[in-house]
C-alpha cells in the first residue's frame, strides 16, 4: 500500500459541448472548451510549475511561476488564467521561462523559513517541490532586510513583521511565517466552503491571511478543513501532521457521520490514522469536508471505548468481562428463555443507522430466521419513516429523488424544515454556490437558519411559520399555485392520474387553503406565502429540500405528500435541478430502511404480507417466516411497560437518550429481562442492559453504507476491530448460538445475498463499486450504472398519486401553564447524540445544550443572558443555559440534543406522526423560568451514570 496521490490539474475541468485542440510542447491534445492551458498540458502530462493554482478553485494567477510562451503572443501570460484556444501552440519550457521562474521562486524563499528538514510540511511542501521544478540552487536575497520570518531583527529589536503562530484552533495551526499570500486558503473558504470567513489584511509586503480581527477559534472558521487541505506550504497544517508526521499509506472509506456519505481518503502509519483527507473522486463531496468528518475520528480511539463483552444478571449489578463465547452463549439464552416463557412475539431488535448495510441486513435477517417473528425497527423510525410512508405513497419509492450535484441546475431552492449548513454541510457548500450564481432562496422554518442570511446568500423569502403547521403552509402555496393557473398541465396530464389530480386541485382551491385563511395558523403573512408560490412555480427548475423540521410531526407523513403534491402540479420531478429530496440525518439511515429494518417490510420496501416476496425469502432462507407485521420501536417499549416484551437487541442506537419521553424509554427498558446492547461505548440504553457486545468503528469497518441520494459507497477497514471482531461476525455468531446458521465468509458475500434478493440491489457488487467509485439504487439490468435521478420518464409507481392533505393541528397545546412551544434540531460540530463528537475536541464549539429563547419572552421572565433556566413541559422538566437570541421567534425556544447530562428528550412527549409513529420532537409545550438548581432527573441521572455502568475490577469512571 502507499499512499493515494489525485491528479491536481491546476484549474477545474470544464465540461462543454465543444472542444478545442491546441499544441503543447509539440503535443496535439484535444480538451473541452473553457478548459486552461494549464489543466490541457497537465492532461498531456506535462506539470507546469505553480503555487497558487489547484483545481477546485478558480484560477487567480498571482504566483507568477506557470508562466508559458504562445506562438504569436507577446510577453509570458500565465497558463492558469489563460483560456485554451483552437490552434493555439505553447511553449511550456524556454531559457527565458527558466530563468523567470527562478527569479520568482527566489523571492518567495528569500521570505520565508528554511528550515525543512524539521518542518511539518516535509515530504508534501509544494513550495519545496517547486524549488525543485524550477532548479532553484541559490538565494541571494538574506534576511537582513524586512522579513515575515524571525521575531527580532539582526540589531535584536522585535520584528513588528513576525507574528507568532495561532494554535486556538484545536485541530490545526496557522504559522503566519511560512505564508506566501497565494490566497488559496482565503479562495477555499469562499468558493468551495462559502462561510468567507478568511481574509488577506494589509497591502503589498504587509499582506498576510487573517481570520478577521480575532483567532481561527474565535472567527466565523467553521473548521471544514478547506483551507487546510488547499495550503501549499505548512502555514495551515493538521496538528495531527505536527505530532505523527507524515503518512505512509492511505485506503480510501466513507465518512460515518450524516447522511451526505463523504468519501475521505484515511492516510495512516501503520494502523494509526494520521489525518482525513476528503477524497476528490467521491462523488458526493467531491474533495469537500466538514468539521466532523476531516476532523473529528479520534473517538475510534478514545479511552472509553469498551472493548471486551461484558454481561451481568441485573442493571444494578456491576459489569462482568466475559469472552465472546460466553457473552454470545448467554444472550441466546436468555432471548430463547424468554421466548419460551413469554412467547415467540416477546423480543425484537433495533437496528442501526451508524451500521454498514450488510450489518443491518444481517440484523434483521437475525430476527426473522431465527427469533422468527418481525420485530425489528430502526432509526429511522424517529426521523424519516414519514418520508418512506409519504413517498412511497404518491411517487411509489421510498427515497429522495435526485443526486446531489443536481442543485447546481436548480433556479429555485425551497429548504423547508431543514439547517443544511448545521446538519449537511458539504452539501450546504454546493448549494450555497449555486445560490451565489443566481438561484433564488425559500427558506421555510420558525427559526432564523444561516441560510436565511449569510455572507453572499440571502432567502428572497422567510416563511418563519409556527411549529407544527406545515401542512397548512404548503396547502396554502399549493393554493395559489392551482388558483392563479400556475399548474404544469402538460406534464400532470401525461405523468399523473388525472382523477386523484382533480380531487386535490379543488380541495387545495377551497377558500379554507388561502394563505389569507391559514395565515392565523402559520403566522406567516399572506402576500409572503403568494410571493413564495409564485416564485416556485414560474421560476424555472424548482428544487425542494427538506429534514426533520417536516417529519418529525405529528403530520409529518401529511407533510411529505403535501411536498410531493406541490412538485408534480408545477412539473418539478424527473429531470436535474428539481425534486424532492430528504436530507437523511445519519450516514446509513436510507441503507438502515432499504435492508429491511422496518416492522412491515423486507428489503426493497416489500411488505411481509406479499406472499411472493416473503416465499423468495423463505427459499433463500430455508425457514418459513411471519407474515405479520411486527412491533415498532414505541410499540415495543408500551409493551415491555405492560408487561409482554421482555427482550431487545440494540445495535449501534441510543434510545435511551435518542427517543422522545425519556422516562418513559427508559420504564421500558428497565421493565425487560434481557437487553443486549451492541455499541462503542456504555451509552445511555446500555446503563439498562444485560449483555453488551462491543461494536466497531467505522474504521475498523467493511462494508457498504447508502447516503441519503441513494448512493451506495464502499467502507474500508483501515484497522482491525480493536474487540477483534467485526460486528456482522458478532451477529452471526448470535445467530448461530439461537439456532439458525448463517455463513459468510466476507461482507461482499452480504451484499451478494442482498442483491438476489432486492430488484433494486440486483446489479450491485463490490466489484462493481470498486470499477465506479459509487452506485446510487436502482441498480439492475435496466439501469446496470445506477439511477442519479428517479421518475425521469414515468412515476415507479406509474402514474404520480396527489393526495388530500388536510392540516390538522397538533394535539400538543399550547396553554397558561406551558405558554411556549420547544422545538429541536442539531448544530454544526456536535453528531445525534454526542457520543462520538462529545468524544473528541469538538467540544471547544459546544460542550452543552443551551436554550435559545427571544428577548421579548426572556424579558418578560427576568431571564440573562447565559442565566440557567428550568424548562418544563407535561412529560417532566430539566435545567440548561439561556442564550437569548432573535433567531427564533416570540413563543418558540429551541435546543439541540447532543448531550445525555442535558437530557433534552425528558421534555419530548409521546404524539407522532399518523401513519410512521414518528415522534413529534418539534412541537412541545413548555414553559421556562429562572433557577439555580439542576432537575431531579438531571440529578438522578447523574448518579446513575455512575452506578449503572461499573465494571468489576475497575475504578468508577462515567464513560458519557
Amino acid at each position: 500500500m502507499s499512499l493515494i496521490k489525485e491528479i491536481d490539474f491546476g484549474t477545474p475541468i470544464r465540461v462543454a459541448e465543444t472542444t478545442v485542440t491546441l499544441t503543447i510542447d509539440g503535443q496535439s491534445v484535444t480538451v473541452p472548451a473553457g478548459t486552461s492551458v494549464m489543466a490541457a498540458a497537465m492532461s498531456l502530462g506535462t506539470k507546469i510549475p505553480k503555487l497558487c493554482a489547484t483545481d477546485s478553485l478558480e484560477p487567480f494567477g498571482s504566483c507568477r511561476l506557470c508562466l508559458v510562451e504562445i506562438e504569436g503572443r507577446r510577453g509570458t501570460p500565465s497558463s492558469c488564467t489563460t483560456p485554451a484556444e483552437d490552434g493555439m501552440v505553447v511553449r511550456t519550457q524556454s531559457e527565458n521561462l527558466s530563468s523567470l521562474r527562478k527569479g520568482v521562486m527566489e523571492l518567495y524563499i528569500s521570505d520565508h523559513p528554511l528550515d525543512c528538514l524539521t518542518c511539518s510540511a516535509n515530504g508534501d511542501c509544494e513550495l519545496q517541490d517547486m524549488a525543485g521544478a524550477v532548479g532553484l540552487r541559490e538565494v541571494r536575497y538574506g534576511y537582513d532586510g524586512e522579513n515575515h520570518v524571525k521575531p527580532a531583527t539582526s540589531e535584536g529589536y522585535a520584528n513588528e513583521n513576525w507574528l507568532p503562530k495561532d494554535t486556538s484552533n484545536p485541530y490545526f495551526t496557522y504559522d503566519p511565517s511560512k505564508c506566501i499570500v497565494c490566497n488559496r486558503c482565503v479562495r477555499a473558504c469562499a468558493e468551495v466552503q462559502g462561510t468567507f470567513a478568511l481574509t488577506i489584511a494589509g497591502r503589498g509586503f504587509d499582506s498576510r491571511v487573517a481570520a478577521g480581527p480575532t483567532d481561527f477559534l474565535g472567527s466565523e472558521c467553521v473548521s471544514c478543513g478547506a483551507c487546510v487541505q488547499a495550503c501549499p506550504t505548512a502555514t495551515l497544517m493538521e496538528n495531527k501532521v505536527i505530532e505523527l508526521g507524515q503518512p505512509e499509506h492511505s485506503k480510501i472509506t466513507t465518512c460515518a457521520y450524516c447522511g451526505v456519505g463523504c468519501s475521505f481518503k484515511a492516510e495512516m502509519q501503520g494502523d494509526r490514522v494520521v489525518r482525513m483527507v476528503p477524497y476528490k473522486g467521491g462523488q458526493a463531496n467531491e474533495g469537500h469536508s466538514c468539521v466532523k468528518g476531516r476532523f473529528a475520528w479520534g473517538y475510534a480511539t478514545h479511552k472509553d471505548r469498551i472493548t471486551r463483552p461484558m454481561i451481568r444478571e441485573k442493571i444494578t449489578d456491576p459489569w462482568r468481562e466475559v469472552s465472546w463465547e460466553e457473552a454470545i452463549n448467554y444472550a441466546a439464552s436468555e432471548l430463547k428463555r424468554i421466548q419460551a416463557k413469554y412467547g415467540r412475539e416477546s423480543v425484537g431488535a433495533i437496528t442501526s443507522s451508524r451500521c454498514t448495510n450488510e450489518e443491518v441486513f444481517l440484523v434483521q435477517k437475525l430476527v426473522r430466521a431465527a427469533l422468527r417473528n418481525n420485530n425489528v425497527d430502526t432509526c429511522a423510525r424517529v426521523c424519516h419513516s414519514p418520508t418512506g410512508y409519504g413517498l412511497k405513497t404518491t411517487l411509489g419509492t421510498s427515497a429522495g429523488t435526485q443526486d446531489f450535484k443536481s442543485v447546481a441546475k436548480s433556479d429555485v431552492i425551497i429548504v423547508i424544515g431543514a439547517n443544511p449548513t448545521d446538519g449537511h454541510p458539504v452539501f450546504a457548500s454546493r448549494m450555497k454556490k449555486r445560490l451565489r450564481q443566481g438561484a433564488r432562496l425559500i427558506v421555510a422554518d420558525p427559526r432564523r437558519i444561516d441560510l436565511v442570511k449569510s455572507p453572499h446568500v440571502k432567502a428572497d423569502h422567510h416563511l418563519q411559520l409556527k411549529p407544527g403547521t406545515n401542512v397548512a403552509l404548503l396547502n396554502a402555496i399549493s393554493h395559489v399555485v392551482v388558483t392563479e393557473g400556475l399548474i404544469a398541465e402538460t406534464y400532470v396530464r401525461e405523468r399523473c392520474d388525472l382523477a386523484d389530480f382533480e380531487l386535490w386541485a379543488r380541495f387545495v382551491a377551497d377558500e379554507r387553503n388561502s394563505p389569507e385563511a391559514t395565515e392565523e395558523f402559520t403566522g406567516v403573512p399572506a402576500a409572503d406565502v403568494r410571493a413564495a408560490a409564485r416564485l416556485y412555480a414560474t421560476g424555472g427548475n424548482g428544487a425542494i429540500y427538506y429534514g426533520l423540521g417536516v417529519t418529525e410531526h405529528s403530520q409529518g407523513s401529511t407533510t411529505v405528500m403535501a411536498m410531493a403534491n406541490l412538485a408534480m402540479a408545477t412539473g418539478n420531478i424527473g429531470r436535474d435541478g428539481v425534486g424532492i429530496n430528504p436530507l437523511r440525518g445519519q450516514n446509513n439511515v436510507q441503507g438502515a430502511c432499504d435492508m429491511g429494518s422496518f416492522p412491515h417490510e423486507f428489503t426493497g420496501y416489500r411488505h411481509v404480507a406479499d406472499d411472493a416476496t416473503r416465499q423468495v425469502f423463505e427459499m433463500m432462507w430455508g425457514v418459513p417466516l411471519d407474515a405479520e407485521q411486527g412491533l415498532r420501536i414505541p410499540n415495543m417499549l408500551d409493551e415491555a411497560v405492560g408487561g409482554s416484551f421482555k427482550g431487545l437487541y440494540v445495535q449501534g442506537e441510543d434510545i435511551a437518550q435518542s427517543d422522545p419521553n425519556t422516562q418513559h424509554v427508559t420504564a421500558g427498558l428497565a421493565a425487560m429481562e434481557c437487553v443486549v446492547v451492541q455499541d462503542l461505548f456504555l451509552n445511555e440504553t446500555a446503563k439498562y442492559a444485560h449483555v453488551f457486545l462491543p461494536g466497531s468503528s467505522f474504521l475498523e469497518k467493511d462494508g457498504t453504507f447508502t447516503n441519503a441520494e441513494r448512493r451506495i459507497n464502499r467502507v474500508r477497514q483501515v484497522m482491525a476491530p480493536l474487540s477483534g471482531k467485526s460486528e456482522w461476525q458478532v451477529t452471526i455468531d448470535l445467530s448461530r448460538a439461537l439456532g439458525y446458521e448463517m455463513a459468510y465468509g466476507h461482507p461482499s458475500e452480504i451484499m451478494d445475498e442482498i442483491a438476489r434478493l432486492t430488484p433494486s440491489f440486483a446489479g450491485v457488487s463490490y466489484d462493481k463499486l470498486e470499477k465506479l467509485g459509487s452506485v446510487q439504487w436502482p441498480c439492475n439490468d435496466k439501469a446496470p450504472a445506477g439511477t442519479p435521478l428517479m421518475h425521469v420518464d414515468r412515476f415507479v409507481r406509474g402514474k404520480g398519486k396527489f393526495m388530500i392533505t388536510e392540516y390538522v393541528p397538533t394535539q400538543e397545546r399550547t396553554g397558561p401553564r406551558y405558554p411556549l412551544i420547544l422545538t429541536t434540531g442539531r448544530i454544526l460540530s456536535q453528531y445525534n447524540v454526542g457520543a462520538q463528537t462529545r468524544r473528541t475536541q469538538n467540544q471547544a464549539w459546544h460542550d452543552e445544550d443551551m436554550l435559545e429563547i427571544h428577548p421579548f419572552d426572556a424579558e418578560s421572565r427576568g431571564i440573562k443572558d447565559g442565566d440557567l433556566v428550568a424548562l418544563a413541559s407535561r412529560s417532566g422538566d430539566i435545567s440548561l443555559r439561556a442564550e437569548i437570541t432573535e433567531r427564533v421567534q416570540p413563543g418558540v425556544v429551541y435546543t439541540t440534543f447532543h448531550h445525555a447530562a442535558t437530557g433534552a428528550n425528558v421534555i419530548t412527549t409521546d404524539y407522532s406522526d399518523w401513519a410512521t409513529n414518528c415522534p413529534e420532537y418539534k412541537v412541545t409545550a413548555v414553559e421556562v423560568r429562572r433557577t439555580n438548581y439542576y432537575s431531579e432527573w438531571q440529578e438522578r441521572n447523574r448518579e446513575q451514570d455512575v452506578s449503572l455502568r461499573l465494571i468489576a475490577g475497575r475504578l468508577p469512571d462515567a464513560a458519557e
